[in-house]
């Protein structure tokens, strides 16, 4: 499905891949906004840091508003964690830096499409990551959820050895 939204100004807003609801009082959280002045970073950190896979955390619009899968894969990449590692295995530092760079890459994402270039993702949608790496692609999501195509590089992206010592193998 797409939705695509006129302005007077001339003006289009598109929604690609989306689902419509019917919601009788919608409510916007600007503190789930990645791009909002009022984004609550501590909220959103307290969230990656759940024994949850990280890529179903960045795709919870309950702490990361705006943020999709385009951005959950390639933020997963450019901070080097597998997108199966569960929050609260990683270091304090690198949810930090996942977290810099998730909202980095959605403002300069944004400030290109406003310019009219292109995005040029570096994992997304890619046979090999910019190393050469094969990249792999499989549908990620929580059971009983919603689940969305998801490249990683495993050489770039190791798994990371779940409490029982195993690489995080959660589907």
């Amino acid at each position: 499905p797409r939705l695509v939204l006129h302005f007077e100004s001339g003006g289009f807003l598109v929604f690609y891949n989306c689902r419509l609801h019917w919601c009788s009082s919608p409510m916007a959280d600007p503190a789930s906004d990645i791009l909002s002045v009022e984004f609550h970073r501590g909220r959103a950190l307290g969230a990656l840091r759940t024994p949850n896979p990280v890529c179903y955390t960045l795709l919870d619009q309950r702490y990361f508003s705006g943020l999709g899968n385009i951005i959950k894969n390639e933020a997963l990449y450019m901070a080097k964690i597998h997108p199966l590692a569960q929050g609260s295995l990683l270091a304090a530092s690198d949810l930090e830096r996942l977290l810099d760079i998730a909202v980095q890459f959605s403002s300069d994402w944004l400030q290109s499409k406003l310019r009219g270039k292109g995005l040029h993702p570096q994992i997304y949608q890619k046979e090999q990551c910019p190393l050469g790496h094969v990249v792999m692609k499989e549908t990620l999501g929580p059971l009983h959820g919603f689940k969305r195509l998801t490249w990683w590089c495993p050489r770039c992206q190791p798994a990371v050895p779940s409490e029982s010592g195993n690489p995080s193998q959660v589907t």
